[in-house]
């Protein structure tokens, strides 16, 4: 019993490990990027509710591919807007989450993925795609060469 304990415990700690370590206040993004002098990744998703957010998510936020690229180069930001009760964020997130949309994504698309700078510039912007996470990682790498 001590073994399969130890043994869950330890696949918990690999898997945050490998987590997407993603921010859900702007400034502190802000923050960390002009420290780091890393661009921002901004998304607006519906998590549980908007099927190309979930794909989106699947097939290229939690591949091995991105996370390890995104750790060195982006900062991640999420602006979420569950629907079920269960999921319901704080009043304060939420009004965080709706300040940003009304300045990044003012028609409301889902999911929104928005390249900014340490500033908060728009530097470009993409929605959900049917394409490796290599290629999405291209896609986001194009708009800060602009």
């Amino acid at each position: 019993m001590k073994k399969i304990f130890y043994v869950t415990l330890l696949l918990l700690s690999i898997n945050s490990i490998q987590a997407q370590d993603w921010k859900t206040d702007f400034e502190e993004a802000k923050s960390i990027a002009a420290k780091n002098n890393q661009n921002i990744v901004l998304v607006f998703q519906g998590s549980d509710w908007c099927a190309p957010c979930i794909k989106l998510d699947r097939e290229i936020w939690s591949t091995d591919a991105f996370k390890n690229f995104s750790k060195q180069h982006f900062v991640m930001l999420k602006a979420d807007f569950p629907r079920r009760k269960a999921n319901r964020l704080s009043e304060e997130q939420t009004k965080k989450n709706a300040l940003l949309a009304e300045k990044y994504n003012p028609s409301g698309y889902f999911p929104f993925v928005v390249v900014l700078n340490k500033d908060g510039k728009v530097l470009g912007e993409t929605g959900y795609k049917k394409i490796s996470p290599e290629t999405f990682i291209a896609q986001l790498q194009s708009f800060e060469k602009k």
